[in-house]
């Protein structure tokens, strides 16, 4: 192959890598069907790549074209059915099953006549029935577009670009090679764009599943705008990690961040930058917020983070001006609900934050008397310049947390 033809497929590859590392995060957050289903499209696409590109240690070319006829049906068979899983045609066990023994049919109908014929002809039967497989599941998934499932849209489109790539790939294993880089090149470039597509599929899908998972965790207590819960349903949280310390050594460790300027923000733009506020100050306090801690709504206008376990009050410091220093910074939201107008009906804005940082010393303390304590104490750090402030107990007043001097 050709230097050019060598970036190309480094590109495709490099894609079908990242493709496998997300497929194994989200096995991680236990979504294992969405997860298997990428692994395996990639999985299955790559091989396919990797056998016609001539990666295989097989010598003799009569053979490298039978089994390269039975990796086209094969595969052709596989990503199908994933794409039949993608736009929701299997949710039926009737026709599962029978999509699958028509698929299984499919594939040994154009096996078998495959060994009464000569090995290049054979390649190109197998390669001929992929081809059809292609074409049937881009009928399917146009079907699925036409009848207003727009997932199926990126469907339609990866599965384009899946028959160029197997066009591509067919015509490079029946020369043997003897092809113009620029055939690689869209053979790769095409197969790229197919994995981009599924997994844009898969991503929309495993949103709506992790939702979900929350939705189905929190029930009514589950605030749609953050994807957090509820502010009753963060007490309960914090009722049930009182309860549930054991270890005298670690206490848990409370962040409640109270937001001062969503009032003006709602009177000047309305309800809409209200929200988008919110929904970016929730995402930037996740994008911070370590695993083992929890975050829910306090309030209307604040957050609470919860660290159940915490023997360092050094650790929640530095923590909590992480968090100031994030959800801090300035934002452009959207003033109005009309998606054509959003471009011009646009503001900066800054929150104007405030953080109190607790950690529980006494084992009889109340819920209600330590939310009203960090709630006091994030007002207060409101008027400080660093944002953060720390119950002294002392003096039984709140104190500024300067941020540390890097040095």
């Amino acid at each position: 192959m050709d230097k050019l033809a060598y970036g190309f497929w480094g590109c495709y590859f490099g894609t079908t890598a990242l493709m496998l590392v997300g497929a194994a995060m989200g096995f991680t957050r236990s979504l294992h069907r969405i997860s298997l289903n990428a692994a395996l499209s990639a999985t299955a696409s790559s091989f396919f790549v990797i056998a016609f590109l001539g990666g295989l240690p097989i010598s003799d070319p009569d053979t490298l074209s039978r089994f390269l006829a039975h990796v086209a049906l094969v595969v052709a068979s596989v990503l199908a059915y994933l794409l039949f899983s993608i736009v929701g045609v299997l949710a039926n066990g009737k026709v599962r099953r029978r999509t699958q023994w028509s698929l299984a049919v499919l594939a040994l109908g154009g096996a078998a006549p495959g060994w009464l014929l000569p090995a290049q002809q054979a390649l190109q039967l197998g390669v001929g029935v992929a081809a059809f497989l292609g074409v049937v599941a881009l009928g399917v998934a146009l079907r699925s577009a036409l009848r207003g499932d727009r997932l199926a849209w990126r469907a339609v489109l990866g599965v384009c670009f899946m028959l160029i790539a197997i066009a591509g790939l067919s015509w490079i294993a029946l020369t043997r090679g003897q092809v113009p880089w620029q055939v690689h090149a869209a053979s790769a470039l095409a197969g790229t764009a197919y994995l981009t597509m599924m997994a844009s599929a898969l991503w929309v899908r495993y949103s709506y599943l992790v939702e979900l998972n929350q939705i189905m965790a929190h029930g009514p207590s589950y605030d749609p705008v953050t994807r957090m819960r509820s502010h009753t349903e963060t007490g309960q949280m914090l009722g049930h990690a009182f309860q549930q310390q054991r270890d005298p050594a670690s206490r848990p460790g409370i962040l409640v961040l109270s937001i001062g300027n969503l009032y003006a923000l709602e009177k000047l733009h309305g309800k809409a930058a209200v929200n988008h506020a919110l929904f970016v100050c929730a995402g930037r306090l996740r994008q911070v917020t370590p695993g083992k801690a929890e975050l829910g709504r306090f309030g209307e206008d604040g957050f609470l983070l919860l660290v159940p376990e915490c023997r360092d009050s050094g650790y929640l410091i530095k923590l909590a001006h992480r968090v100031a220093a994030r959800v801090g910074k300035s934002v452009v939201l959207n003033t109005i609900m009309e998606p054509s107008r959003r471009e011009s009906q646009q503001t900066r804005w800054r929150a104007g934050i405030g953080i109190g940082v607790l950690m529980v010393a006494d084992p009889v303390v109340t819920v209600s008397g330590t939310l009203a304590t960090a709630r006091a104490m994030s007002r207060a750090a409101m008027s400080f310049a660093s944002r953060v402030a720390w119950f002294d107990r002392a003096s039984g007043e709140a104190v500024e947390l300067p941020a540390p001097e890097l040095g």
